[in-house]
Parts: structure tokens; C-alpha cells; sequence
């Protein structure tokens, strides 16, 4: 659907400012909304941006576009809404990134996230060879038929860095507890949801077919991921495209297999340590209290919680494909940097994430504001494997 569908639904926003606080604390929900402190940025201004383009007192122009941009997508205006334009929200600025696409009016960096996603199935440009070395040297072999599970690991996890750590992290988690798996390897492409997320359609479409031929082919049923935000792509997504797989995120697979006692988790961690929900797998997804329950079942672990948590929780700024663009910058008041002092401010020793999205944009606003000493960011499996027996 294009900008013109939502003519009518526009109206229903009543430009309340719900958009701009969480519930009834007033505390900011929008991450560009508190970045760049303008009423544009925020849900209702795009809802005003949209009006304005379909009576043409806008015009679409590059400057326009780059505040289409400055958007993590991360649906915290959808929660703060109170009308029926929350079913919208996210589908108007869908509309509006797809037409910035069509203009040929995307930011520099979108654009290059694109062409690198379009070429070499990665947004980092690298070659696709490359996308299984992660596991080299460990026990995770790639999937056969008969296995019970896909291990979905998704491009940061293939290519970054730290991504590797947590891919490997987890994979380990699964092979101690004799869960059924494999990985796909250098036969693994991009999910899209970032592509999805910045409007180009075309390409997410192409990719969703791949990644379902694929996975067809191979006889996959079940398929676990490490990023929550393939995750949403493949569970949400992909049916529209004719898939019909069970999904989970690899916190609800931990969870099961510490319930059904094939993860020994009592060796325990003395530690205080807070989470932060990732928008993909909370606000997107809801869920919220898998990684919770894995926290509270190993011993010594006190969590605790930041005051803006759950459904209301603050968006790293990583979502729609930031986490590269790097659109929100790392001044006082990015998302990143408000959520690590957040963070600090309840006397945790880790923060606990979900989402390799996350730990990049706060391992990088970590080290910014010079809390290092202070504050270790673990993703919620290394804390598992730090518990295990």
C-alpha cells in the first residue's frame, strides 16, 4: 500500500502527544523524538508530514527523506497511542520510506545499507564465503535433514564481531543441552527486516522467497534465531510469502531447556543485573519474560529493573537498520548513551541484552561515557554459560 491508502486513516491521529511520553510517568518514549528535540521526529509529526505531501503543502525533497529516516521503528509510539491510529503507526512511515525509495531520496548511508544487502547479501559488503566462520573450530556443523531445528544466525551475527561471540555463545548453550541443530553457513542470506524496515519492498520480497526456497528445500520445520529481529521477519513476515514455520527466539528455546532440566544452571552468578527488552522481541513480539525467567532461575542473579521497562521500555536506537547507518549519532542525547546511564543508575554490575542490535549500540555508547569500570554488557546466553554447572 502507498502513502495515498492511508489518506483517510491520517485524520484519525489526533496530534495529542501521546507519542511523545511513556504511559502515565511522562517519561520520553521516542528515541528521535529525544535526539533531535523537533516535533517532526516524533509519531505525530509524521503524521503531519504525510498529510501535508497528499494536500501538497509538502514537497518530497532529500531533506525531507532524511527525516522520514531518523526513526528506529521501534513501536513505542504504537504502545503510547490511544486511538485507532496505533494499527497504522508503522505502516504510514512504511509508506513514507518506500516512496523516499522509489525518489531516489534516501540518506547516503540508507542507501549504501541497501546496495550492500542487494550485492553481497550483507549490509557490511562482505563476501558471503565468510558468513559461517563463526563456528569454525567448534562443534556446530551445518543442518542436515532430520534435524530438529535451523539455527538462524542473521548478518551481524555472521560478521560483526562481538555478533560472533553471542552466535557462538549460544550455539554452544544448545549443543551442551543435546538440542537438535544446524546452521546454514555460507548458504545462509539476509532476512530483510531491516530492508523491510527502510522501505524497499521489492528486496525484502526477493530475499523472504530465498530464505523460504531455501528452507523448504532443506526440509526445515522449526527454526530458531539469534537476532530478535529476523526473528519478527520470519515469523511475521514471511507468511505473506507462503512460509509455515515454527520460529522462536533462541530465549524462548533457553527457557524450555532449563525447564526440562537438560541445562544445569546451579552453579549460579553473584551478580545484580538489569535487562533491557529488545523492540523486536518485546513491543513487536511480546516478549517479555522468557529472558526474565532465565535470569531469575540462576542462583545469585538480583535483577532489577530500570524504571522505563517491558512494553515500556527505551529503544537502543539500533532498530531499521541504525545499528549501521548510525543515523542517531553518539551526542549526549542518543538513544544508546540515555540508555546506559538508565542502566548505571540501578546499581547493576551487567546489563543484560537480547539482541546483537542492542549490544553493539550499547557496548559503543559504554565506552563513550566512561562507564566501562562500572558496567559490563552481557548478552543473556553468556550469562547462561557463566551459570552453568
Amino acid at each position: 500500500m502507498g502513502l495515498e491508502d492511508y489518506r483517510d486513516i491520517l485524520t484519525t491521529c489526533r496530534l495529542c502527544g501521546n507519542c511523545r511520553r511513556t504511559g502515565t510517568t511522562y517519561l520520553p518514549c521516542c528515541p528521535a523524538g529525544e535526539r533531535f528535540g523537533f516535533d517532526q521526529y516524533y509519531s505525530r509529526g509524521k503524521a503531519v508530514i504525510a498529510k501535508d505531501l497528499l494536500v501538497g503543502k509538502l514537497t518530497w525533497s532529500r531533506s525531507l527523506a532524511d527525516v522520514v529516516y531518523r526513526c528506529a521503528m521501534c513501536a513505542a509510539c504504537v504502545e503510547q497511542c490511544p486511538v485507532d491510529y496505533k494499527d497504522y503507526i508503522l505502516k504510514v512511515f512504511g509508506a513514507l520510506r518506500e516512496e523516499s525509495v522509489e525518489r531516489s531520496l534516501v540518506p547516503p548511508e540508507v542507501r549504501d545499507f541497501l546496495e550492500n544487502v542487494y550485492t553481497f547479501d550483507n549490509p557490511y559488503g562482505e563476501p558471503k564465503k565468510k558468513r559461517g566462520q563463526w563456528a569454525d573450530g567448534s562443534n556446530i556443523r551445518e543442518y542436515e535433514p532430520g534435524d530438529e531445528f535451523l539455527y538462524y544466525v542473521g548478518c551481524i551475527g555472521s560478521y560483526d564481531p562481538r555478533g560472533n561471540e553471542i552466535a557462538r555463545s549460544v550455539g554452544e548453550i544448545m549443543l551442551q543441552s543435546g538440542l537438535s541443530f544446524g546452521i546454514l553457513g555460507s548458504n545462509e542470506n539476509c532476512d530483510g527486516n531491516e530492508v523491510n524496515m527502510l522501505g524497499e519492498r521489492g528486496l525484502f520480497e526477493l530475499l523472504a522467497k530465498k530464505n523460504i526456497d531455501t528452507f523448504e528445500k532443506l526440509g526445515v520445520k522449526k527454526i530458531v534465531t539469534l537476532s530478535p529481529h529476523a526473528y519478527n521477519a520470519i515469523k511475521n513476515d514471511y507468511p505473506q510469502y507462503g512460509a509455515n514455520f515454527k520460529v522462536q527466539h533462541y530465549v524462548q528455546i533457553l527457557r524450555e531447556i532449563i525447564d526440562r532440566g537438560e541445562l544445569d544452571v546451579s552453579k549460579g552468578l553473584d551478580a545484580r543485573v538489569t535487562y533491557h527488552d529488545p523492540c523486536f522481541l518485546g513491543r513487536y513480539n511480546g516478549e517479555y519474560d522468557a529472558p526474565r525467567e532465565i535470569l531469575n532461575r540462576i542462583p545469585g542473579v538480583d535483577l532489577v529493573e530500570m524504571e522505563r521497562n517491558r512494553e515500556n521500555s527505551f529503544c537502543c536506537g539500533g532498530g531499521s537498520g541504525n545499528f549501521y547507518t548510525d543515523l542517531f549519532g553518539s551526542i549526549e542525547n542518543s538513544p544508546a548513551r540515555i540508555r546506559i546511564r538508565e542502566a548505571h543508575e540501578t546499581g547493576a554490575d551487567i546489563l543484560a541484552v537480547a539482541c546483537p542490535s542492542c549490544m553493539i549500540m550499547l557496548e559503543d555508547a559504554l565506552k563513550v561515557e566512561g562507564l566501562e569500570k562500572n558496567l559490563k554488557i552481557m548478552d543473556i546466553s553468556e550469562i547462561v554459560k557463566k551459570g552453568t554447572a
